[in-house]
This record gives C-alpha cells, sequence and structure tokens, in this order.
C-alpha cells in the first residue's frame, strides 16, 4: 500500500469540502484578555479579539488564580511526579476534589486529565461495575460521552435529542431488573439549548435509572454557586453522577466526576482511563481550586450576570440585522452558515480584515449543512468590542450574500 498516497486522499477530501481545520496560531497576554495576538504564517502579528474561546468568564487570566498557581509551583514544582496511586496525588489534589463536591452537593469527586476522559472513562466503566447496564444516550451528547457508551460493549439507547416521551418509550420495553443509566449534558454546546434536567430525572426515578449529566458547559456559568444547570433547577440532589471541566468557566485545565462516595470509590479502583494515567500537575490543581472557591461567591454571581447581559446585547442586536441566530436562551451565540465554504470564507475575513477569531464549526462536530460560527461573549468583551463585531458581521454577510447570489445566477 502506498500510504503517502492514502494520507494525501485523506486530506484532500477535507479540503474539497471545505472543511480542512487550520491552527490560528494566538498568544494571549495576561491581563488583556480577550484581546490576543495572532502570529500569522507569513511571520508578522497582528493583535486580535478571541470571540470562540471557552474561557468564558476570564478566569485564566484572574489574579487570585494566577496567585494560587504561582504558590504552588514554588512550592512543589512542575509536575506532580506519577499517577494517583504512585505518588501523585497532593494536598493540591485534595483540595481540589473537596472543593468540586461541595461545588455539586455530592459526597466526593475524582480529578481526570480532562473532561473528555473523565466521560469515557466513567461510562465505560461503569459497565463492569453494574453488569447488563443499559445506557440511554440523548442522540446529540458530546464525542466523549458516545465513545465511553460505545467502548463499554454493552447494549445502549439512543433517544431524540431532548424528546423525554421517545427515552420513556425505549425505557418502558426494556426489562425492568436490568440495571439503567440515563447519560445527556444540561447545555448542548453547539446550539446552546439546554437539556431537560427534571422531566429525565422523573423518568429515571420512575423506572429506577441513575442519572449521568455532563455540565462541562455550565459549571460556573449558572446556578447561585454556579454548580451548572442542575443547581438553577434544583435538581442537584437528582442527579447521581455528574461530569464537568476545570477548562472553560473555571479558566484551568482538566475534567471530573462529582457523586456518592461509593461511586467516586468504584470508579477511582475501576477506571483505566484513572490508574494508568499521571495526575495533574499540583500547580493546575491549585489554580482550578482557586477559581471553583472564588466563583461560587458574589463576585462568580456578578461575572455570571455580566456574562448573561453580554450575551443577551449580541444576539439582539445581531438578530436586528436579521442574521439566523440560534437562541435557545444560554450563553452561547451560534450563527448559522450552512455551508463550510462560506463559514471558513466568513472566519478568514473577520480575522484578516477586521482582527475578529471565531472559528468555522463544521462537520463532523456539527451535521452537514448545519455549519456555524460560534461566538461565545465574556464579561470582559466592552461594548466597544461588541460593535466592531456587530458592524463587520452586517458587512461579510451582506458581502457573502451577494457572492451567493452571483454564483446562484
Amino acid at each position: 500500500m502506498n500510504y503517502n498516497s492514502a494520507l494525501d486522499l485523506a486530506i484532500g477530501r477535507l479540503h474539497d469540502e471545505g472543511r480542512y481545520r487550520t491552527f490560528i496560531d494566538i498568544e494571549r497576554k495576561q491581563g488583556q484578555f480577550p484581546r490576543a495576538v495572532w502570529n500569522r504564517p507569513d511571520g508578522t502579528t497582528r493583535e486580535i479579539t478571541v470571540w470562540c474561546g471557552n474561557d468564558y468568564l476570564g478566569m485564566g487570566q484572574h489574579p487570585a488564580v494566577l496567585a494560587a498557581m504561582h504558590e504552588a509551583l514554588d512550592a512543589t514544582g512542575a509536575g506532580s511526579g506519577g499517577t494517583r496511586n504512585i505518588s501523585g496525588t497532593t494536598v493540591y489534589h485534595k483540595r481540589l476534589e473537596a472543593e468540586i463536591a461541595d461545588l455539586h452537593c455530592k459526597e466526593a469527586a475524582l480529578v481526570f486529565s480532562s473532561a473528555y476522559i473523565a466521560n469515557d472513562a466513567t461510562l465505560s466503566t461503569l459497565r463492569t461495575i453494574f453488569p447488563g447496564l443499559i445506557i440511554y444516550s440523548d442522540a446529540l451528547n458530546h464525542a466523549s460521552m458516545i465513545e465511553g457508551v460505545r467502548r463499554g460493549n454493552g447494549p445502549k439507547r439512543i433517544f431524540r435529542h431532548n424528546d423525554v416521551a421517545h427515552l420513556r418509550e425505549l425505557i418502558a420495553a426494556d426489562d425492568p431488573e436490568v440495571p439503567k443509566l440515563i447519560a445527556f449534558e444540561s447545555v448542548y454546546s453547539m446550539d446552546g439549548d439546554f437539556g431537560p434536567i427534571t422531566e429525565i430525572c422523573d423518568v429515571a426515578e420512575e423506572f429506577g435509572a441513575l442519572t449521568y449529566l455532563d455540565e462541562v458547559h455550565a459549571v460556573g456559568m449558572y446556578g447561585a454557586r454556579g454548580a451548572g444547570v442542575a443547581e438553577r433547577d434544583g435538581q442537584l440532589h437528582r442527579i447521581d453522577i455528574v461530569n464537568a471541566t476545570m477548562g472553560k468557566a473555571f479558566g484551568v485545565f482538566g475534567g471530573y466526576i462529582a457523586a456518592s462516595a461509593k461511586m467516586v470509590d468504584a470508579i477511582r479502583s475501576y477506571a483505566p482511563g484513572f490508574i494508568f494515567t499521571t495526575s495533574l500537575p499540583p500547580v493546575v490543581a491549585a489554580g482550578a481550586a482557586s477559581s471553583i472557591a472564588l466563583l461560587k461567591g458574589a463576585e462568580g454571581r456578578a461575572l455570571r450576570e455580566r456574562q448573561q447581559a453580554q450575551a443577551k446585547v449580541l444576539k439582539m442586536r445581531l438578530k436586528a440585522l436579521g442574521l439566523p441566530i440560534i437562541d435557545h436562551g444560554s450563553h452561547i451565540v451560534p450563527v448559522h452558515v450552512g455551508n463550510p465554504i462560506h463559514c471558513k470564507m466568513l472566519s478568514d475575513m473577520l480575522l484578516e480584515d477586521h482582527g475578529i477569531y471565531v472559528q468555522p464549526i463544521n462537520f463532523p462536530t456539527v451535521p452537514r449543512g448545519t455549519e456555524r460560527l460560534r461566538f461565545t461573549p465574556s464579561p470582559v468583551h466592552d461594548s466597544g468590542e461588541i460593535d466592531r463585531l456587530v458592524r463587520a458581521m452586517d458587512k461579510l454577510w451582506q458581502h457573502c450574500a451577494l457572492n451567493r447570489a452571483e454564483v446562484s445566477a
């Protein structure tokens, strides 16, 4: 086999479909987020504003978070030195897990190297703990949840997105004595819609199923203390396992689950994705713990309110231009484009001509024909930056519309 030719064909298909992904080399400047420097391929630089980051509240730049990380770095050095079972558990890891458990009102928490690994490792391991487990998974669940469900090699049922009636139909058809788990998300990040937590918990209670909720795009962002949508909706006590991340609203790195002490003990004892990997560096654990603690309080509430206000303003102004906004009331602002080539073209022109960085979202992240630009306003995007974005989108949307009309003619 000619391996190079096969590689050329595989990469060429992505170029032909207009969905080849390129890395945009940016350099964040401490204290200046969301502004950054774009390092162009030709060696020149340009100041830009980041509009597609997942550091939703700017906590990656917060002085308290940085101070905690400096303290841990000076105290312990760079890495953890081992797996959690072999020399890689420190006071910083224990402190972080205590903060997480308290945040979600659970008995215990377990930290992983990412929320992806936490989902994959936990969902696949649950089949070992509960033989014959049937997992009911929302059709739009994240790739990490899909992989965890698939890798467990057990029965699964896929229910239509947010369709509780379909979920109930599926679960009612199965043996009532078999263990069951419903896996779903609180905020689906590509459309920004919410999962029906209360209704799904009702079904779980009726049929004796466990609930597994991914709050990755909601922790820090919703609820009185930032525990997510389950806290906002008063449903924390009905969720058996919460999955989330420290890499988005908390502004640092890593993922976790929170659950009962027995559940966490079982996962940590059986999950290969936890057992056989080096633990988070103490410096990262210290920063994440500081961020979570801070966002539980008054400053966190103020940041959440400011972020929601900025998202509402941006949606209102883009809607006023007639742009096809997908608005489900969350903090995420997707603009539907529907074509990978046009989506990439808009992204490139925003960056090159206006210093606005928003990455195109194409297949397989979203279905073909639903390509979009996904804006993530933060509390530190000021009114001037919003104004520049809206003006640029108005100009470029009209330009792309004219080009599409000419091609059609």
